[in-house]
């Protein structure tokens, strides 16, 4: 009888996820380049929340992670 009994089957293969934990931690580290750059005092402007960091480089980290994600989704392991 346990012959019979169909083996669970998962949506993506090993490779799929591996790609896909790859993107999330990707746009993770997007998300922690974007922290900080904040005034304790209300009434002091801190000019450090322009940099370059938190303009540029974390947006863009975030886009390539969801580029990443996808590709894990829609890569089709079986060619």
């Amino acid at each position: 009888m346990k012959n019979n009994e169909q083996q669970p089957e998962f949506l993506f293969d090993k490779i799929n996820y591996k790609i896909l934990l790859l993107g999330i931690g990707v746009i993770a580290l997007g998300f922690i380049l974007m922290a900080g750059g904040g005034s304790d005092d209300p009434n002091v402007f801190n000019e450090d929340i322009f940099n370059f960091r938190r303009i540029r480089l974390a947006p863009t980290t975030v886009l390539i992670g969801f580029g990443i994600t996808v590709y894990a989704i829609l890569k089709n392991p079986k060619k």
